[in-house]
């Protein structure tokens, strides 16, 4: 699923700076679509939406370049948790988890247009 995103945004630009912002932009998309979901007790769609957000997460996982310094361990523990957070909000209905995942895209999106100069 976070594959498919990463190769539909791959026909519209060869930037992979630019494809990494879409995945992060993908991911507070589908949250809000979790967030709905939660709302209007609609489980199948809940987890059809946090399913492509952690795939997406899989997805920023795979592509992080552990050769080249500490911040990909970070990133990856952090997605990590982000995964986990994810999982147990599923289970226990949490928009606040969903809001603080948010969050923390919302801070990644920002820290990779600052490095990115995008």
């Amino acid at each position: 699923m976070g594959l498919d995103v990463y190769n539909k945004q791959a026909a519209v630009t060869d930037n992979p700076y630019m494809l990494v912002l879409k995945l992060y932009e993908g991911l507070l998309r589908y949250l809000s679509f979790v967030e709905n979901a939660i709302d209007n007790d609609d489980i199948e769609e809940k987890f059809e939406y946090i399913n492509r957000s952690i795939a997406i997460f899989d997805e920023l996982r795979n592509v992080l370049d552990f050769d080249g310094g500490d911040i990909a361990y970070y990133l990856d523990g952090l997605y990590l948790y982000q995964i986990e957070t994810l999982f147990s909000a599923g289970i226990d209905n949490n928009l606040n988890a969903i809001a603080q995942v948010q969050k923390v895209v919302r801070g990644l999106i920002e820290a990779w247009k600052d490095e990115t100069g995008l």
